[in-house]
């Protein structure tokens, strides 16, 4: 009679310790939520650096365009007529000026261009967002087949 009551006891400890399906689901839903917002933290940081780097980027542009209006516009004539004291041809002053001028916007172009190259997807974003299908299913992420 003993063993009986030992077994009963035992099935029941079995019963207890089995989550049941709302737990399971419950538990499902947390997780999954957990992991949604830990995904977009994580691309909300690495945007972040993104669109701070773009932003410098068009500023500088913004700038080397209305610093090479007020040269073309102000100072041109001034070297243009400094040149022209020297002896020169004034056609040949004012195209030596345009040419100076140009160059720096080249140069205001390619720092420009070097801050919009720092602009960068959001990688771990992505790689970890692909793993989400097979942890849904309950497989462990692994090394990528390559």
């Amino acid at each position: 009679m003993a063993t009986s009551v030992n077994s009963s006891s035992d099935a029941a400890t079995d019963q207890v310790e089995e989550p049941t399906i709302g737990r399971l689901v419950a538990d499902a839903s947390r997780d999954l939520s957990a992991l949604v917002q830990h995904e977009v933290a994580l691309a909300k940081a690495e945007l972040r650096f993104s669109v701070k780097a773009g932003l410098l980027g068009s500023l500088l542009f913004i700038v080397a365009g209305f610093l090479g209006v007020l040269i073309v516009i102000m100072l041109s004539f001034a070297f243009a007529y400094f040149l022209t004291m020297t002896g020169l041809h004034p056609a040949w002053a004012f195209l030596i000026v345009a040419g100076a001028y140009a160059l720096l916007a080249v140069l205001l172009v390619v720092f420009g261009i070097n801050r919009i190259k720092k602009i960068r997807a959001p990688e771990a974003t992505i790689e970890t967002a692909k793993q989400i299908p097979a942890a849904l299913k309950g497989q462990r992420p692994g090394p990528d087949p390559v």
